[in-house]
């Protein structure tokens, strides 16, 4: 997939294309309704299917101090869409000056002219330029003026439409099935591996800790089964801590993997330290309680540890 961070990164002479707009945050099984129909779309019409998206996200632009977590970061965004089959990916920077651009302007400037759009596929809901004058039937007005078809997509869901306000409020609540259903896959982290206060290690439960700076909405916390995917590719299941472990004091809110088993796999170069990693939730298995007194706490992680590997035994 051919990635351009602005307009100066579009070939000269692109197009004929198919393209979508929109935020896409999480991929979730809505938007790849979306992409897919735009795959397939260009390939009907022997053009490029082209996806435009905005960074940062255009809530944290209009409104920073109630702007939502988002569920994914945008090296996410890319491989997701890209896993769809899509032939491009434009990124804009969002800010306040570019959402002052009229409808037409938007549309002229991103869409029409650098791509050389014959198609623009978009929600019924779709909105766009400046104070969201923008929507489909003003869209498919800009396609007459300026030469492309509007092609509307219904929403996707059965009891309720797939969304990503839906996504985090699942996450929210700690059902990361109930995420997994909507996103079409586990929802995941990704972030470097730093040191902690090794309190697992002493304890006897070694933990990857995640950097404050890891990609991805943090679910409710508690302890979850998943898996931790290092930077080999290599898939190790763990029991996954998300919260400040109120057993112990000061201790901030944090997400640290413990991957099981690893001792019996004789892995010799087993060393997340400063590594990139992916951390999966596959399902919660209980919330963030306090206890009284380290043994207690062993026996509830050893708990943990055995739970989690009914939940990720093979099959599942």
């Amino acid at each position: 997939m051919d990635y351009w961070e602005d307009l100066g990164g579009i070939p000269a002479g692109s197009g004929p294309s198919v393209v979508t707009i929109g935020n896409f945050d999480g991929v979730h099984r809505g938007h790849r309704e979306v992409l897919s129909r735009v795959v397939a779309e260009a390939k009907k019409r022997n053009a490029t299917s082209v996806v435009i998206t905005f960074d940062p996200h255009p809530a944290v632009v209009h409104r920073p101090d109630a702007a939502p977590s988002q569920i994914m970061g945008l090296e996410d965004k890319k491989i997701f869409i890209e896993s769809v089959g899509v032939d491009a990916l434009l990124v804009l920077h969002y800010s306040l000056e570019f959402a002052s651009q009229s409808a037409e302007e938007f549309v002229t400037r991103y869409i029409s002219e650098p791509l050389n759009a014959c198609a623009v596929v978009v929600g019924h809901d779709v909105r766009f330029g400046r104070d969201n004058e923008g929507d489909f039937r003003r869209m498919q007005e800009l396609g007459k003026k300026l030469g492309f078809d509007v092609i509307g997509i219904d929403d996707f869901g059965e009891d309720r439409r797939c969304s990503s306000t839906w996504v985090r409020e699942a996450l929210a609540d700690g059902e990361v099935e109930a995420a997994a259903e909507i996103l079409g896959r586990p929802h995941r982290m990704v972030g470097e591996v730093i040191h902690g206060a090794a309190r697992g290690r002493e304890l006897g439960f070694p933990t990857a800790n995640l950097s404050p700076e890891a990609e991805g909405f943090i679910p409710a916390d508690g302890v979850y089964a998943g898996w931790l995917v290092d930077e080999k590719g290599r898939r190790w299941p763990a029991a996954i801590s998300v919260g400040s472990n109120p057993t112990f004091e000061d201790v901030p809110r944090q997400v640290e993997a413990h991957v099981i088993d690893r001792t019996d796999a004789k892995v010799e170069d087993f060393n997340l330290y400063g590594q990139r990693v992916v951390v999966e939730f596959v399902q919660r298995l209980r919330p963030m309680v306090a206890y009284r007194g380290i043994e207690a706490l062993i026996e509830q992680m050893t708990e943990d540890v055995e739970r989690t590997r009914d939940v990720l035994a093979p099959g599942q």
